[in-house]
């Protein structure tokens, strides 16, 4: 198994998503984050739709998943937000050892 995760999630607005985006890396629950506008096709609440989002890309360790989720769920700004993980299977040593330095810094 992967020790390291990437997660994703998204916000109606840009400055939705830098704000949860940095409250996770403040935090030391990420290492960094990637933020893209994105056009989404999906279901909700029954219904077909279509429209922009904004996409957070964020890196962890499967040790500090569950801490993340639970800060994304908590802090998202709508009621039933995706949150997915996906294992990161191969990546270079030093992004690694960064993704692992950051989110092991002070955890307060």
């Amino acid at each position: 198994m992967s020790e390291y995760v990437q997660v994703s999630t998204a916000t109606e607005t840009e400055e939705q998503a830098i704000a949860l985006a940095g409250g996770a890396v403040q935090r030391r629950l990420a290492a960094g984050s990637q933020i893209a506008e994105v056009k989404s096709v999906f279901w909700h609440l029954g219904e077909y739709g279509t429209g922009v989002e904004w996409q957070i890309l964020l890196k962890t360790t499967v040790e500090r998943y569950p801490e993340l989720e639970a800060y994304l769920l908590e802090n998202h700004p709508w009621d039933n937000p995706e949150v997915c993980a996906v294992p990161i299977l191969f990546g270079a040593e030093r992004c690694k050892a960064w993704i692992s330095d950051s989110v092991a810094g002070d955890q307060s």
